[in-house]
Order: structure tokens, then C-alpha cells, then sequence
């Protein structure tokens, strides 16, 4: 039974042009990739250097947050899984769900909140807070120094950080729990979860 990973959600929750319909059309090729990858046993994998930088720096970022809020959180390992969706968050506090986003560089990072309000990361956040049912999440966007080797042609004056107050180095993004969003979530999964079937159907179907 197909479940939607939280950090791919929003890619099913974009609204379609029709009234009548519950997926996008991005949404749908999104599930018709799914099915593809089920039908032929492989996995689709995208990296950058971007995704590169937040994987190798994830602990600095979880401890310049640490610094700036006096705080001793660690990085959560939990997957959790409901009837939807599947996820592991960075950070669970107890009653709120952080999630970090290591910025590229300088020029990357936002600064203030309204800079860093993110539809895609929102609908991951929401993803975390309906699996372990929590009524708080934010995005802690952190600015760390880039590691040598990603950094290439680039100047080092936007990447080399550690010179700057680490207060000025995290922008936290707050959310509240939405139930109404929830509920929308679990329709577009349940749309998302026919139209995977029906696809790897077709799949079978024209190649028997």
C-alpha cells in the first residue's frame, strides 16, 4: 500500500485545474514515476551539492542551534509510519517537531522569517506533526561553514561563517498544527494511492 514520504508530500499537494479532480497534474506524473519505480524495483536518486552540504554539516547545524538556544537536542532516528504517510524528523523536542535546513550560503540563507516561509518544507512539517502528533513545528534554517571540497570555484566569503554571531546564523520558521490540513492531506494521499494502483495496472496491462 503505497505512503507518501513527508519530504516528498508536497509534491501531491499542488492543486489541479479542475474542480472535479483531486490531483494535480504534477501530482500525478509524481505517483506515475512511483509506479515505475515499483514495477522495475529501483529507486530514483537526486543529489546536489546542496543536499550533499546539509548531510555532512547536519550535526554542526543541530549544535549552532544547541548554541543559540541553550538547548541540548540530538538528532532524532525514529522512522514513523501511519496510514498515509512515513517520515523521520531531525528533532523531536517533546512537544514540537524541528526540522534543520543547512543553507548552501550566505546568499541562500534567509534572514528572516517571511524570506524563509516555504510551501514545500510546510507540507513536510505537517507531514512530521500529524505522525507524532505534535501541535508545533518550525524550519531552523542554519548557516554553517561549507566543507572544503563543495565549495570549488566559489568565494569563500559566503560560504566561511564562523566569524559571524551564531545568533544571526539560525531563522526559525514557526508552524502550528492544522487539522483541516491533515484531513486534506489524507484525501490527496488516498487519490494519490488509486492512481498509483491504477497506473501499475496499466503498466501490466500493456506489457503482457
Amino acid at each position: 500500500m503505497l505512503k507518501i514520504r513527508c519530504s516528498s508530500l508536497s509534491r501531491i499537494m499542488t492543486e489541479p485545474k479542475g474542480k472535479d479532480e483531486v490531483l494535480s497534474v504534477g501530482a500525478k506524473t509524481y505517483v506515475e514515476d512511483l509506479a515505475s519505480e515499483f514495477v522495475y524495483g529501483y529507486t530514483k536518486t537526486i543529489g546536489s551539492k546542496e543536499m550533499d552540504k546539509g548531510i555532512i554539516v547536519e550535526n554542526t547545524s543541530i549544535a549552532l542551534l544547541n548554541d543559540v538556544l541553550f538547548t541540548s537536542y540530538t538528532k532524532n532516528t525514529e522512522r514513523k509510519t501511519n496510514d498515509w504517510l512515513t517520515g523521520e524528523c531531525d528533532i523531536d523536542t517533546g512537544s514540537k517537531i524541528i526540522d534543520i535546513k543547512s543553507s548552501w550560503s550566505l546568499p541562500t540563507f534567509p534572514t528572516t522569517i517571511r524570506a524563509g516561509r516555504d510551501k514545500d518544507y510546510e507540507w513536510q512539517l505537517r507531514g512530521y506533526m500529524l505522525l507524532w502528533d505534535r501541535d508545533e513545528a518550525e524550519i531552523a534554517y542554519c548557516m554553517v561553514t561549507t566543507p572544503d571540497e563543495l565549495i570549488r570555484f566559489e568565494p569563500t566569503e559566503i560560504h566561511y561563517v564562523d566569524h559571524i554571531d551564531p545568533a544571526l546564523r539560525v531563522t526559525r520558521v514557526p508552524y502550528q498544527r492544522d487539522r483541516a490540513l491533515e484531513e486534506k492531506i489524507k484525501q490527496k494521499v488516498e487519490a494519490a494511492r488509486a492512481y498509483f494502483d491504477e497506473v501499475v495496472e496499466l503498466i501490466a496491462t500493456e506489457h503482457a
